[in-house]
């Protein structure tokens, strides 16, 4: 399925608990204007009502009829039943809301709600990193095809979506890939977004400078404090992304241990990367000390980091070579180095959280 050049049209919605945001995808691309509607997050029947609005003014700029509604919501919920569970974010709902089957019943379509975790991931495994990094590699003459892929998403949260294989894994309770309730070796007393966030790098800040918090420094001005372009405490925020950077190392390492595939990262931290991928790497690159006090290497394959020009093009280059099998004449061909990437998303996460909602729907008519 290629998602460029699929004619079907899709509508789609992005939840957020201030504003709901309705458009059309068709061919991986909006094809109307966004439509901006507030959430109305305390009363469920209002909150229907302005969803199935917003959806029906997209519908009357279109020519042409849609095929699905698919778009991600929060969770907890049973997302195959499109049914939403207690959410924070927008409180009206409570006690299981079908959400999916109102809006089929109302439009007579069907309709795809799924994390948005896992519509990133998707998205950038169908048309985004996960596309490109294999062109690349066919460009280069290289074998290597990737077909696994892991989405994390920093933020206000830690998120992550899993594909394996072209398709979407949520698990038996649609609860797969929850890191945020990963544990992490230097504080394993708190869960892993409590280090891996925006609000962590906040708190960390504050507590190296000797500061309040919460306070009214935005992430933007620790970025800019870490780069030197604002006034404060440098060393504290070079710090907070360090530990954040620790901490999203060894969560990474982890899945990596048993999901052998491409890392993708986006989300609101993402421009900070230059402060907190050093920390990653150290992380993913360390050694266990066995009992028989020989360093164990914390992974079995080589990670490059792909927004690095010189480890990208190690990344990119065939390794593989012909071995002769005795009494015969044909050649087996042996890559001897198990490699595997990190990136951060070229398309951002808002982007391929649509392309993976108008992927899914595609996908499941």
């Amino acid at each position: 399925m290629n998602i460029y050049s699929d004619e079907r049209i899709v509508l789609t919605l992005d939840a957020g608990g201030t504003n709901f945001v309705f458009s059309a995808i068709q061919k991986g691309k909006a094809i109307t204007r966004e439509i901006t509607k507030p959430s109305n997050a305390h009363n469920l029947d209002l909150c229907l009502e302005t969803i199935k609005t917003g959806f029906e003014e997209i519908k009357a700029e279109l020519t042409e009829e849609p095929v699905a509604i698919s778009f991600a919501f929060p969770g907890p919920a049973d997302y195959p039943n499109g049914i939403i569970g207690d959410l924070n974010n927008l409180p009206a709902f409570r006690g299981g809301v079908p959400l999916g089957g109102i809006l089929e019943n109302h439009f007579n379509l069907p309709v795809y709600i799924n994390n948005d975790g896992d519509l990133y991931a998707y998205g950038e495994a169908l048309g985004g990193i996960l596309p490109e990094i294999n062109a690349k590699l066919e460009a280069s003459g290289s074998p290597k095809r990737y077909k696994n892929l892991v989405g994390l998403t920093l933020g206000t949260g830690f998120g992550a979506g899993i594909v394996r294989n072209k398709e979407l894994f949520i698990g038996d309770n649609s609860t797969a890939a929850e890191v945020w309730l990963f544990s992490n070796q230097k504080s394993p007393g708190v869960n892993a977004e409590d280090i891996v966030s925006i609000r962590a790098v906040q708190r960390v800040y504050a507590k190296e400078a000797g500061i309040d918090y919460p306070n009214s420094l935005s992430p933007k001005d620790i970025f800019e404090i870490a780069r030197g372009d604002k006034e404060g405490n440098r060393e504290a925020a070079l710090y907070a992304y360090r530990v954040m950077g620790t901490a999203l190392g060894d969560t990474i390492a982890n899945l990596l241990t048993f999901i052998d595939g491409i890392i993708v990262i986006g989300g609101g931290i993402t421009g900070a990367a230059e402060f907190y991928m050093p920390a990653v790497f150290e992380e993913i690159n360390s050694s266990y000390l066995p009992s028989d006090g020989n360093p164990l290497p914390r992974l079995v394959q080589k990670i490059y980091n792909l927004d690095d020009q010189q480890q990208s093009q190690g990344f990119y280059m065939d390794q593989s070579k012909e071995l002769k099998i005795p009494g015969s004449p044909k050649l087996a061909v042996y890559d001897p180095v198990p490699r595997l990437g990190i990136a951060t998303t070229k398309i951002g996460a808002s982007k391929a959280i649509s392309l993976g909602a108008y992927a899914y729907a595609l996908s499941r008519i």
